[in-house]
């Protein structure tokens, strides 16, 4: 039988994201951190800022996956509605959490206004995401974590759930690179991968200075796997006159 894949999904909320006026970052650091807990990100949304949107995306997220993310709108200002757009989705009220007032009392000091109380409010029922960085907590509720937008603030919270979550095997990777067109090894590609159980190969064009060339990723939760089909796709590019080279060019 073969081992159970834990899967995950992010939802990026923030009108500043759809407009593009903000380019998000909070993609890459998620997938990077999942893949170290044995987790696959299998889905990424974004959604406006928008009651009825967050809503939506959450139950159909938390409903196809065993973990879903959100970033964005757990600020302090009237726009951060996410907390309120989730309470709502699942039924839940929203109050100030003794300890989030707690750790911002502590933090702010005399200087903890109205506005940044705001950053205490959780559905009912939450856990609360330890983050060193600026002390504000992001929110767990059962398979949901809700965290900030900013992505220095994101990785604070990811480390304090390091090791919290259940996963499986990460995911290892291997890159060969070579100057040719993927065309022209894409039935190569194809047959490399077929040929080893659990072996997934993407292939990477770019044109650089004149010349194309592509980068070929190998990924493998097993190691052994990855040596031996790294080193059957270099001996078959260099049977077709080619040089590849270990890692991407």
């Amino acid at each position: 039988m073969s081992e159970r894949v834990w899967t995950a999904a992010l939802l990026i909320i923030g009108d500043e994201i759809l407009s593009g006026r903000t380019q998000d970052r909070n993609l890459a650091v998620l997938a990077r951190w999942l893949n170290t807990q044995g987790i696959r990100l299998r889905e990424a949304r974004a959604v406006a800022d928008d009651m009825e949107a967050i809503g939506a995306a959450v139950n159909a997220l938390r409903a196809a996956y065993d973990y879903v993310f959100t970033t964005g709108g757990i600020g302090p200002t009237h726009d951060d509605i996410t907390v309120d757009a989730v309470a709502a989705a699942l039924g839940l009220g929203v109050s100030h959490h003794p300890r989030a007032v707690e750790i911002l009392t502590g933090y702010y000091g005399a200087e903890l206004t109205d506005a940044r109380l705001r950053m205490a409010r959780t559905p009912d029922g939450a856990e609360l995401i330890e983050n060193a960085r600026t002390g504000a907590p992001g929110i767990r509720l059962g398979n949901l974590f809700i965290l900030a937008g900013v992505p220095s603030i994101v990785q604070s919270m990811l480390d304090a759930l390091e090791g919290k979550l259940e996963g499986g095997q990460p995911m290892l990777s291997r890159a060969v690179g070579a100057w040719t067109a993927e065309s022209r090894v894409a039935d190569l590609l194809r047959r490399v991968e077929k040929s080893h159980d659990g072996l997934a190969i993407g292939s990477y064009p770019f044109w650089r200075d004149g010349r194309t060339g592509a980068n070929f990723v190998l990924r493998s939760v097993d190691e052994a796997v990855l040596c031996r089909a790294s080193d059957e796709l270099k001996a078959a590019l260099c049977a077709m006159g080619l040089e590849p080279v270990d890692g991407e060019i």
